[in-house]
């Protein structure tokens, strides 16, 4: 007769098996669920793609700089959480110190900005910080989470844009540096090879509090949804779907691909 008791313990799962014959034997069975560690985590994409994450049965663990906004989207989904921004020095250390023993097998930095001007308006400090928020911050999370991604066979899931390939007016500052994103993105998926993968989603404009000021103009909104194939604005659950996959098993014959989720607007608009 065989007995089994389940213990769900945090993030462990303990299956004992015990055969009584003459004398009891005990084989313990460990299951870690991995978390998803999410940056960004309270923007538009950000806080989908955590929602997606948890709706799938699966954990995260959310960082943002906001302690009202990130505080409340962890305690709704359950998660733990970092209250960091990534401009700051050492914000990567404090988020691995916050995770502590816990295992990660997927990073999604879903960090950007929009930075609109024309070259002769730009300064030096422009280009400085834009690189900064979305190239160099995503090297140092990379670097401090690379040894728990290594061990666990993970995913990285980085943000470009539609701009970074496709010329537009006033761009220089945001297209240069999400171009950048997707040439270290191709880097480090060579590099980290076949131990972690590393993929780039580049999304058109989506609805987002960055891009609020862009679209509270009705006709102004109107006409970017036009610039589309699909002829609309992009929202957050656009690309949530798109990050899970990436960050699963299921796409574990994928790295290196910079992929367009962008209504169109990049091939055929």
């Amino acid at each position: 007769m065989n007995n089994f008791i389940i213990i769900n313990l945090s993030c462990f799962y303990y299956k004992i098996h015990a055969s009584l014959l003459g004398c009891a034997i005990f084989q313990i069975v460990v299951f870690i669920l991995m978390k998803k560690l999410i940056i960004g985590a309270t923007g538009s994409i950000g806080s989908a793609v955590s929602k997606n994450i948890q709706k799938n049965g699966g954990k995260t663990h959310l960082v943002g700089r906001n302690e009202s906004e990130i505080s409340t989207l962890a305690n709704e989904l359950g998660s733990t959480f970092t209250v960091a921004d990534v401009l700051n020095e050492n914000f990567s250390e404090k988020i691995i110190t916050d995770l502590g023993n816990e295992e990660i097998d997927g990073l999604a930095f879903c960090v950007g900005s929009i930075d609109l001007k024309p070259l002769k308006l730009t300064k030096k400090s422009d280009y400085m910080q834009c690189f900064n928020l979305n190239l160099i911050s995503a090297t140092e999370i990379i670097r401090a989470s690379y040894d728990k991604l290594k061990k666990n066979k993970g995913s990285i899931v980085l943000f470009s844009t539609v701009a970074a390939r496709k010329g537009f007016l006033n761009h220089s500052i945001i297209s240069s540096a999400k171009a950048a994103v997707e040439g270290l993105t191709v880097a480090l998926a060579a590099e980290f090879a076949p131990h972690v993968r590393v993929n780039c989603i580049a999304p058109s404009l989506s609805k987002s509090k960055m891009a609020a000021p862009m679209l509270k103009n009705e006709k102004m909104a109107e006409s970017i949804a036009k610039m589309h194939a699909l002829k609309r604005i992009g929202e957050g659950d656009d690309f949530s779907s798109m990050v899970n996959f990436l960050l699963s098993k299921d796409s574990s014959w994928m790295t290196g691909q910079i992929i367009g989720v962008d209504g169109g607007r990049s091939s055929v608009a």
